[in-house]
């Protein structure tokens, strides 16, 4: 192959993983479907712990999010603005999880650096879970960038997908505050 050729190889290349990287995510978990209960080990801070939504929706809403891999960019970006959120979560009733394929060896590590030992991060090696989001990334080999609002009835209050790391927390944040003012105060 030419040079000539060549380059225009690695152009065409360049523009289909742009192309690719660009195309957003879809969660096919619509707003009212029931969120698939799960358990799965877990990290928070370091400390592995067993996770279970159900029992965490007993305590409130849950942010429920999938990220494609521990230590990457944009995961990290999406960690950082989580554990940074988090204050505010847990003023409305809620908590965060995150979700991804990573082994929990590597979530121990990454739920100390990067999450700030604010909140769990859950390990799925398998995608069984990721799997019943529907949060698989095309080539089934990592979750998609996908964050959903569980209400504490179990009912899917938000979904959103989008390969961005940007908006998964301010559109969690204003999910929650539209479920805390739905919420009749209890007396």
């Amino acid at each position: 192959m030419s040079i000539r050729h060549s380059r225009r190889f690695l152009s065409a290349v360049a523009v289909a993983m742009t192309v690719v990287i660009a195309l957003p995510a879809h969660a096919a978990l619509k707003t009212g479907a029931m969120a698939p209960d799960f358990s799965a080990p877990a990290s928070m801070g370091g400390k592995e712990f067993d996770y279970r939504l159900s029992q965490a929706l007993s305590q409130g809403p849950v942010v429920l999010y999938f990220y494609p891999a521990a230590f990457t960019k944009g995961c990290t970006i999406e960690a950082h603005a989580f554990a940074d959120a988090v204050p505010q979560f847990k003023a409305l009733g809620a908590t965060v999880i995150g979700v991804s394929m990573d082994p929990i060896a590597t979530l121990d590590r990454f739920s100390v650096s990067e999450c700030r030992s604010a909140f769990a991060v859950a390990a799925d090696p398998d995608g069984h879970i990721t799997r019943s989001y529907d949060a698989l990334m095309p080539g089934g080999k990592h979750a998609d960038r996908v964050s959903y609002v569980v209400a504490p009835d179990g009912h899917i209050a938000m979904s959103y997908a989008s390969r961005s790391p940007e908006d998964h927390v301010t559109r969690a944040l204003d999910a929650v505050k539209a479920l805390k003012s739905a919420t009749p105060a209890s007396p």
